[in-house]
């Protein structure tokens, strides 16, 4: 390994340290009935190398902010939700006390402007335990620092998001890195199932788009990047931020011809 290679590996591991340092004293105080999925302020180098457009990057982060101030005025004790945004689509992962307030954290937070899909994965019943939340965290580490260390594929493609040993991927990427993400993902101890929630990309799309980010970001705007389909768009939002995106295209689970489910989501379980 060339001496180039040892500090940029350095980096990417100080930098995941960090990341998961600010998560872990974010997520385990006892008293926080909500955490915020990826609204930390970010290095000029991650926004480069990130897939979304600047101005996804920024909606993203005022998205979860948003999500964060409506659901803390619907809270109670027996609510624990973590709220993260990619590209607009929103997780909801944790626990609450019903039905009636897992339909109600959808609802609140899918009123945010610029929130173009919510995938509600809240379980009714008890939060997660101290431990449980040790424990994701650990995962999600293990999970980020083998796609870190896989060489045929971009890590920074992928969020990766862990509840209770099920590790959420997010990101925006052709279906050969999806797959190899899951399998990645599938491979790490203590992992129980990997949900897909992938806007998946061809080869050239994903090159026009980056190319058009990298230009947008050489303007210092965050103006708007093409479409990467040819699907049709959802409908523009007031923001001059919103970049029209196509709905996702779900990848079915490995070696099944189920339909997959209405809300987008995909899973493959662990063998």
């Amino acid at each position: 390994m060339t001496l180039k290679n040892m500090t940029t590996t350095s980096t990417q591991r100080f930098a995941l340290a960090l990341t998961l340092g600010a998560a872990l004293a974010a997520s385990l105080s006892a008293c926080v009935p909500l955490v915020v999925g990826g609204a930390a302020v970010v290095g000029v180098g991650m926004v480069a190398t990130d897939r979304r457009s600047s101005g996804a990057q920024l909606d993203d982060q005022g998205i979860e902010l948003r999500a964060a101030a409506r659901v803390r005025d619907i809270a109670n004790d027996q609510m624990y939700v973590s709220v993260t945004s990619y590209n607009r689509q929103v997780l909801l992962t944790g626990a609450v006390g019903s039905d009636a307030d897992r339909r109600r954290v959808e609802e609140e937070v899918g009123r945010i402007a610029n929130v173009r899909s919510v995938v509600n994965e809240l379980t009714v019943g008890s939060s997660s335990t101290f431990q449980d939340r040790s424990n994701d965290l650990y995962i999600t580490g293990k999970v980020k620092a083998s796609l870190l260390d896989a060489k045929d594929i971009f890590a920074n493609s992928f969020k990766v998001v862990t509840e209770r040993g099920v590790v959420y991927l997010m990101g925006i990427a052709t279906r050969r890195e999806t797959d190899r993400a899951t399998e990645i993902a599938r491979g790490v101890s203590g992992v129980v199932k990997v949900v897909r929630m992938v806007e998946v990309v061809s080869e050239a799309d994903l090159a026009a788009s980056q190319a058009a980010n990298q230009a947008a970001a050489q303007r210092g705007g965050t103006g708007p990047a093409p479409v990467i389909s040819a699907t049709p768009s959802a409908p523009s939002s007031s923001s001059s931020s919103r970049v029209p995106l196509p709905p996702m295209d779900p990848l079915p689970p490995a070696g099944s011809s189920a339909t997959p489910p209405s809300n987008g989501v995909t899973t493959s379980p662990v063998r």
